[in-house]
C-alpha cells in the first residue's frame, strides 16, 4: 500500500489535462489554510475553489470501497479517520470562504471537468454557489 500513489493519480492527471486545454489555471498540491501537511488536489485561489479527487478505497466510496480481511480493525480504523479527515478539512475550508467540490476516482473525468467550470463560471460571475 505504501506504493500507492498520493499525489498526479491517474484520475487527476486526466482532470487536470481537459482544465488546462479549456483554457483553466490552477494550482496543484495546495497547502490547506490554517491546516499543517494537507493540501487541495487542483486550486484556483482567485476564487478560492478547492478541488479534491478522492480514491474509493482511501475515502470510503458507498459504491466502490472495500474492507480487507487481513488486519480488518486497523484498517478500519485508519479508513474511518481518513473521512473523519475529509470531513474536517471541508468544513475548515468553507468555514474559511472557499468552496469545495470533491470527486470519486470512479467519475468521468470530462464529467469532472465539466462540473467544475461551471462552478468556476459561476464564481467568475459573482453568482451564489
Amino acid at each position: 500500500m505504501s506504493r500507492q500513489a498520493s499525489r498526479n493519480t491517474t484520475p487527476e492527471l486526466a482532470v487536470r489535462r481537459l482544465l488546462h486545454a479549456s483554457g483553466l489555471r490552477y494550482r496543484v498540491n495546495v497547502p490547506v489554510p490554517g491546516i499543517p501537511r494537507r493540501t487541495i488536489d487542483i486550486a484556483f485561489g482567485s476564487n478560492r475553489i478547492a478541488v479534491f479527487l478522492d480514491g474509493c478505497f482511501w475515502h470510503g466510496c458507498p459504491q466502490h470501497a472495500t474492507q480487507p480481511k487481513a488486519n480488518a480493525e486497523w484498517w478500519r480504523s485508519k479508513l474511518e479517520k481518513n473521512m473523519a479527515r475529509d470531513h474536517e478539512t471541508t468544513t475548515h475550508l468553507e468555514s474559511i470562504g472557499w468552496t469545495v467540490l470533491r470527486f470519486w476516482e470512479h467519475e468521468r473525468p470530462d464529467d469532472v471537468a465539466r462540473a467544475i467550470t461551471r462552478i468556476k463560471d459561476k464564481k467568475d460571475k459573482g453568482e451564489k454557489i
